[in-house]
């Protein structure tokens, strides 16, 4: 387990590297002169040259590469003031440390992944083991149909609609915000319940198909089938022997989403105006702040690449086979 743990870290390790030079090919070569985007409309040729100079990208592209993977790990001094490890460089509009603002962001893009994963799991696999179980009938039917109907919704139109009936027209439910977890866990959670159960929506309608799927597929497979020719409890079949076997696609497609969700649901935190990281690389693309997007981008890499590698662990733990490939 150990020794497969550690080929899928240094492919990982080696599929970052290649997407942190490719990045920052694409927003440090290509652009004529990145420092001039970060200058703005009013901008005289000192100004520039003294933005070059603190942005560090007064050198060869290939140097400025080195020395910015070289403070990731190192920390490195500009001419703003040092940067210690991981520096991913200043912001160009509040000549803000990078890494810190990722920080001060994410504490909110993990509230919202990990509430909205543990309500599209539960109702998400719920309905469709429920589905599963009760193919052919009319709760198959309706299921089926209903998940259907909230994969075609999107979260930009159910957002603002449930913002209106539920928190100014029924007054159900307090105005979305992110508070801190540890200050007031009531608030945090009151302020956080809206936007989970509406960015759920989507994912528990492809959570909901996918478990059925899987499922009726597992209870057709032959040592189901003995199973149930022994005698066993339909209970028992079901969860130890088809549930089992379910889970490796329903794991792959949870280690995506989640992956997707910690680099930031974007379309949901300017929803609900969420100070999240999905938020914050919106704001870096309508600025031009090249290195807040880029670290934002590294980070989201960074945690698919890691999510990808539990999901092959528990590939590892559900089928032992899986540890020989």
């Amino acid at each position: 387990m150990l020794r497969f743990l550690v080929r899928r870290s240094l492919g990982a390790a080696v599929i970052l590297l290649i997407i942190s030079a490719l990045t920052f090919f694409l927003f440090y070569s290509i652009p004529r002169d990145p420092a001039l985007l970060a200058c703005g409309k009013n901008c005289t040729p000192d100004a520039l040259e003294v933005i070059r100079r603190n942005m560090g990208i007064d050198k060869p592209v290939p140097v400025q590469y080195w020395e910015y993977m070289v403070g990731i790990f190192a920390g490195r001094d500009y001419a703003v003031g040092p940067c210690p490890a991981p520096c991913l460089g200043y912001s160009f509009v509040d000549n803000t440390p990078v890494w810190d603002t990722i920080l001060d962001r994410f504490p909110t893009t993990v509230s919202l992944a990990l509430g909205g994963a543990a309500v599209f799991l539960t109702v998400g696999l719920g309905t469709g083991m429920l589905a599963a179980a009760r193919r052919g009938t009319l709760v198959d039917k309706i299921v089926s149909s209903g998940s259907l109907v909230l994969s075609s919704l999107q979260i930009y139109f159910v957002g603002p609609l449930a913002i209106a009936l539920f928190v100014y027209q029924l007054g159900w439910l307090s105005q979305p915000e992110y508070v801190n977890l540890t200050d007031d866990p009531a608030g945090w959670f009151a302020g956080l319940i809206l936007p989970w159960c509406v960015l759920s929506i989507i994912f528990t309608a492809n959570y909901t198909r996918m478990a059925r799927s899987t499922m009726i597929e597992q209870l057709q497979e032959d040592h189901v089938r003995t199973a149930r020719a022994k005698g066993m409890a339909r209970h028992t079949v079901f969860f130890r022997y088809a549930w089992r076997g379910s889970l490796i696609p329903i794991i792959t497609i949870f280690g995506v989403d989640m992956g997707s969700l910690f680099g930031g649901a974007m379309i949901t935190e300017f929803t609900f105006t969420l100070p999240g990281l999905g938020r914050l690389a919106v704001e870096s693309v309508v600025n031009t702040n090249l290195p807040m997007l880029m670290g934002v981008m590294l980070f989201a890499a960074t945690a698919i690449i890691l999510f990808n590698i539990v999901v092959d662990a528990a590939y590892a733990l559900i089928d032992p086979r899986v540890r020989l490939s």
